[in-house]
């Protein structure tokens, strides 16, 4: 998670442009513009099969250092065959732990970095997994794609929807790279048996869906430990952490909590609710959302910038709203389902339930599909780890996280500046309501 100066990064990004035989513009120039003459072993097939997958962690926090241990895990166990050979981070008792842990596990030679572009420079690493706070993911995930490397990218996506579309328009151009954005229930079954219903037409017109992510704590949401010892200097580079949105006046409490402020993060709604509202999203054929109202308050928490109650009305092109509910101050949340003109899918525990409406109960039959328990986070791993290998296309794709991604933006926007606001999928532009 260490930033560059600019002139640092634009010689980063030629370096970049070598090693991955393509001219590699700057973070903010039109990515739709970008080459798709990226990595020929990418455009032309796999890796093979009797060498392991070179990996690179950007962020080596709480997140990144629990992806570190499961990919290991998932090695260890036969599922995959990966090495994380490099990790980076700006903090540097994170960066060293992370070192030792993968080092000491895997039994080989760990690279450690304080700026994650030199991680990047390495033709030698084939993906990475982007752990890093929101406001630095579109721009890693950029220089990732222009140094040839794979991306497993946390959600979400990115913290704004303009970084969202760029990236959109960057992998376009690039449909030979494969990005993975990490939202966990994408790999529960029952989604998909949501999906394969819904495209058959068994619930008729899909008209209304709801889902939410609630949960309750005594003191407050996201107040991780801080470490006192952990401050600018040599333990951190702040300036780096900062990034691209530029210096800011050092607080620790940011640095350790920064999801509690709507400057680094979208709280809740990028946090919490992308994970729920991904998978149904997935599972429905409603388009892109075009108008989404929202509302949001300080019920409990009144220390945290960052809501602690949000309330979400979607609407989507294809005659479809979605209502969706998240909360850090009550655990008792929405019942997930799709209601249909003619029945209705009730997707909250493990399976997918169909049951008729009362109208059309001689005509539809009642009927349970059951899925199997997995470990979602892992088998997203999977998945993504398969791409990188196989090049099928993963599951989690930059289009679908795109759309959940107005979702976001337009629903903090509605949020804190009181107003609906509209989304045109053919221009790409956002307008208040």
């Amino acid at each position: 998670t260490t930033a560059t100066p600019a002139s640092t990064r634009r010689d980063f990004l030629a370096k970049a442009a070598a090693v991955a035989g393509t001219t590699a513009l700057g973070a903010y120039a039109s990515a739709a513009k970008r080459t798709a003459d990226l990595p020929q072993d990418r455009a032309r097939g796999s890796i093979p099969t009797d060498r392991p997958i070179r990996m690179g962690i950007i962020g080596t926090g709480g997140m990144g250092g629990g992806h570190i241990n499961a990919v290991i895990s998932l090695t260890e166990k036969g599922r995959t065959d990966a090495r994380i050979v490099a990790v980076s981070d700006v903090c540097k008792p994170r960066l060293d732990n992370a070192r030792k842990v993968a080092a000491d596990r895997q039994g080989i030679d760990v690279a450690s970095y304080r700026d994650y572009t030199d991680l990047l420079a390495r033709g030698d690493i084939d993906a990475v997994l982007i752990a890093s706070p929101e406001h630095w993911h579109a721009q890693m995930a950029e220089d990732a794609i222009a140094s040839g490397k794979d991306v497993y990218l946390e959600k979400p996506m990115t913290l704004r929807l303009d970084d969202a579309l760029r990236l959109r328009a960057l992998m376009d151009a690039n449909p030979h790279m494969r990005l993975q954005v990490g939202t966990q229930y994408m790999m529960d079954g029952k989604y998909r048996s949501a999906k394969k219903l819904i495209a058959e037409g068994a619930i008729g017109h899909a008209t209304f869906s709801q889902t939410s992510y609630c949960r309750n704590s005594i003191g407050g949401e996201w107040l991780y430990g801080i470490d006192e010892n952990v401050a600018p200097g040599e333990m951190l580079d702040w300036e780096a952490w900062c990034g691209p949105l530029g210096l800011q006046p050092w607080d620790t409490e940011v640095y350790h909590r920064w999801r509690r402020y709507s400057k680094f993060s979208t709280g809740i709604i990028g946090d919490l609710l992308v994970h729920q509202m991904t998978p149904l999203l997935y599972a429905l054929d409603v388009g892109w959302p075009v108008r989404v109202t929202a509302s949001g308050g300080h019920y409990i928490d009144k220390a945290m910038d960052n809501h602690d109650q949000v309330n979400l009305t979607v609407e989507f092109e294809k005659e479809h709203t979605m209502i969706v509910a998240g909360s850090t101050c009550n655990e008792q949340g929405l019942e997930v389902m799709v209601r249909g003109h003619e029945a209705n899918l009730y997707l909250g525990g493990n399976d997918c339930v169909l049951r008729p409406e009362r109208i059309f109960v001689d005509d539809i039959d009642a009927k349970t599909y059951n899925s199997p328990g997995v470990n979602s986070q892992d088998e997203l791993r999977l998945d993504w780890l398969n791409a990188v290998r196989t090049r099928q296309m993963n599951i989690s794709t930059v289009e679908l996280a795109s759309r959940i991604m107005v979702i976001v933006d337009l629903a903090t926007r509605s949020i804190w500046e009181g107003s609906a606001f509209t989304f045109d999928p053919a221009t790409l532009k956002v307008s208040r309501a």
